[in-house]
């Protein structure tokens, strides 16, 4: 009969977890909650007690027709009758416990890299424990955390080497407020997560039911930060008729965009918000985000300033609006010019969801792992990239984040990770200001919150606006230079919203935007 790895308890009988309580109680009141496996993992008492204790817990899970694993002690098992067990690296080779065991019994296997995985599939694993995902105080001696993208990197793997129909489970870290956010990030699309395993997050609750099933209850639902599907089949003609109704969506909806950035861009962003429609508000402290949240706009979070307050507080934002299913954009500001900036864009990464993830080539290089392009400052080093590669870029990071990616320059990208489109419009000006990037960032957060559920759509419309009015503004007789622009462009970008709202395409006349998907084909 086949195995409902969804959620995955895993016991942990120390005082910092279990407290007082009696194990076998809280496991029984986890079932009634949902849990659909149970590992018992004991690393302090002697083999009769673990015997006694398997055995107990052995008849607990037979009521409710849940199989019981062992962790590492396949004489436990043995002893126990357990259904199953479950190995570490350092622990017994699987085919030796497979000819203990014998065919019927489940053998998982922990595993953190390829290779790993490839070692386990071959040795018969009936299924695996992919992380570390995150940090956590249960495993001492964790050897590297890998994050969702590394799980999603796992399970793409093992779907190319003909591994489809083996279960996984992700491990470490993994709690209510998490969940949804694993289970939909590691996906590779391809292939996704089977469940979650969790330990403090049921066995350390106050009520390991109520725990178990919000647990449940979560994983079987969507995601509610996820706000559409790529949009798939829509020509280049299609995209800018319907980019025209998004920029009026934001007129009329005067949708709220929340800015989370540095004192030097406020008073841009708050005017470039206004110009289009939108209402803004600069709110730097977390702790009231999850009321702003509520009022159905964006959130934009430029990572201008770095320090561990800021973090604390992007954090805290994010997850407010995600928890609201509000879009939230990501400016990783400068993400590879300093240790202390790479560290940060991998705590944001690591809790929370954006919709759109925004950056110069450089940026999104870093966020991908690629360190080859150093960054001076905040600014992109001069990039030797093809088109091509830089649309490639763009569908990677955004497989991965399974999001929105725009990589910005001279020629912008727009990916969902199916498709890229490229936009060429835009003005040399925009180099020359403070806060162009923080400034597109508001106009495409306003546009996502006024369009929800096409996001794709969405940055593209706002891209668009933002490209042309400022192309518009360099080309007025009474701009001189930067300090002139800044107002024209302001002025360009009401223009554009005007015209929006009376059902005036004319200011897409001059869009040049391509459909260069053809370049992440095969």
């Amino acid at each position: 009969m086949p195995v409902d790895y969804s959620l995955y308890m895993v016991t942990d009988g120390t005082p910092a977890i279990l407290g007082d309580r009696n194990l076998e109680d809280v496991v029984t009141s986890a079932l009634k909650g949902g849990v659909t496996v149970v590992q018992y993992r004991d690393k302090t008492s002697d083999t009769g007690l673990m015997i006694a204790n398997a055995l107990a817990l052995g008849q607990i899970c037979y009521r409710y027709g849940v199989p019981l694993i062992i962790n590492d002690r396949v004489d436990v098992a043995i002893a126990s009758g357990a259904q199953g067990v479950h190995l570490g690296q350092t622990d017994m080779d699987p085919n030796v416990a497979r000819q203990l065991l014998g065919p019927q019994s489940i053998i998982g296997v922990t595993v953190s890299n390829i290779a790993e995985a490839g070692t386990a599939t071959r040795a018969g694993a009936d299924y695996l424990g992919i992380g570390t995902v995150y940090p956590t105080p249960t495993k001492e001696n964790t050897n590297s955390i890998i994050g969702t993208s590394g799980v999603q990197h796992i399970l793409r793997t093992l779907y190319d080497g003909g591994c489809i129909a083996t279960p996984t489970v992700a491990i470490g870290g993994i709690n209510a407020k998490n969940v949804q956010r694993v289970m939909y990030k590691s996906s590779a699309i391809v292939k996704g997560l089977d469940g979650v395993a969790v330990v403090s997050a049921i066995t350390a609750a106050d009520n390991p039911e109520n725990a178990a099933r919000e647990l449940r209850r979560l994983i079987e639902e969507p995601p509610i930060f996820i706000s559409g599907l790529p949009l798939m089949e829509m020509r280049v003609e299609e995209l800018l008729e319907s980019a025209n109704d998004v920029i009026k969506d934001v007129a009329r909806k005067q949708p709220i965009c929340h800015n989370m950035t540095n004192l030097v861009v406020q008073n841009i962003a708050a005017n470039v918000a206004i110009a289009i429609g939108a209402s803004p508000i600069m709110a730097n402290n977390g702790d009231e985000a999850a009321e702003i949240a509520v009022l159905s706009g964006a959130l934009v979070i430029n990572m201008g300033s770095v320090n561990p307050a800021a973090i604390d507080n992007y954090v805290k934002a994010t997850q407010a609006y995600n928890a609201c299913g509000q879009p939230v954009l990501f400016d990783p500001v400068g993400a590879g010019a300093t240790t202390l900036r790479r560290d940060a864009v991998q705590i944001l990464l690591g809790n929370g969801y954006y919709e759109v993830i925004k950056g110069n080539e450089s940026e999104i290089r870093e966020l991908l792992g690629d360190t080859t392009a150093q960054q001076r400052g905040v600014d992109s080093g001069v990039s030797t990239s093809s088109e091509a590669e830089k649309a490639r870029l763009a569908s990677k990071l955004a497989l991965q984040e399974r999001n929105i990616v725009v990589i910005t320059g001279k020629t912008d990208y727009i990916s969902d990770g199916m498709r890229v489109f490229s936009i060429k419009n835009g003005s040399s000006y925009l180099c020359y200001i403070t806060g162009s990037g923080c400034t597109l960032g508001t106009t495409i957060a306003a546009c996502l919150a006024a369009h929800m559920g096409d996001p794709l759509l969405a940055t593209v419309a706002g891209m668009l606006m933002f490209e042309i009015a400022s192309e518009k503004a360099g080309l007025r007789e009474d701009v001189k230079g930067p300090g002139t622009f800044v107002p024209a462009f302001i002025d360009e970008l009401h223009n554009i919203t005007k015209l929006a709202g009376r059902s005036d395409r004319s200011w897409l006349a001059n869009a040049q935007v391509t459909d260069v998907s053809s370049a992440i084909l095969p």
